[in-house]
């Protein structure tokens, strides 16, 4: 006898969260997301429909294939994702459960997903990101981005968080995580020479007071020499 899986119909689409890469296509023109896992192989947009990621024939989700797109029902738990050292530059998407789909224990796995939000986390210094910027490696036709601020971004191509969104389209929302707050930089060079050179001026100047003071009451003009 065939077992058949229990049936669902909510009456909202269920909702949950996972982490991916952000992506540009080489043209600049159209922007998506790649996966860290099964779906590493070819970026999706923020409404997409699934394919089995092993070239097979069937319909994605297969109940005996992996295929399919997966999110957790718990935030900690796509959090927790970000934490290992592959994932950290991957950015936090909170997603909406379309058409067919199998529940796991600890999510879902879809024939069709929504992105709803994508939250950015810090720059690798750890302060607030401003832009996502050229990661230095891609797929075909696609380049990944990461989380960068003003002063780590240098040279390399960027997009701000709102030129993202649109470049998405379909309603995405990207937003920043907070940095840490970064201590202050200690003085250079160029600061110190320019404080001693503040100093220097500040000693001549008291220096010419205290000869004015000795000429003013008869002394001789050099008594305020050092």
């Amino acid at each position: 006898m065939r077992v058949r899986l229990p049936q669902e119909r909510p009456a909202e689409p269920p909702t949950g969260y996972k982490i991916a890469h952000p992506a540009v296509d080489a043209d600049g023109g159209r922007a998506g997301f790649l996966g860290v896992s099964l779906g590493a192989a070819a970026p999706y947009r923020v409404l997409d429909d699934a394919r089995c990621v092993y070239g097979r024939r069937h319909r994605a989700p297969h109940r005996r294939c992996d295929c399919g797109f997966h999110c957790v029902t718990e935030l900690r738990d796509a959090q927790g994702m970000l934490t290992h050292a592959e994932h950290r530059a991957a950015v936090l998407l909170d997603v909406t459960v379309l058409g067919p789909y199998i529940r796991f224990e600890r999510g879902f796995r879809s024939a069709r997903q929504r992105v709803r939000a994508a939250t950015v986390g810090p720059c690798r210094c750890g302060a607030e990101a401003v832009v996502l910027a050229d990661a230095g490696w891609g797929r075909a036709g696609w380049r990944v981005l990461e989380a960068a601020c003003p002063g780590c971004v240098g040279g390399r191509p960027r997009w701000t968080l709102a030129a993202f969104a649109r470049l998405a389209g379909d309603g995405l929302r990207v937003r920043a995580a907070p940095g840490a707050e970064l201590p202050e930089a200690a003085p250079g060079m160029p600061e110190l020479a320019a404080e001693a050179a503040l100093l220097q001026a500040r000693l001549d100047w008291f220096q010419a007071q205290l000869a004015r003071l000795g000429r003013a009451k008869g002394g001789p003009a050099d008594d305020a020499s050092p």
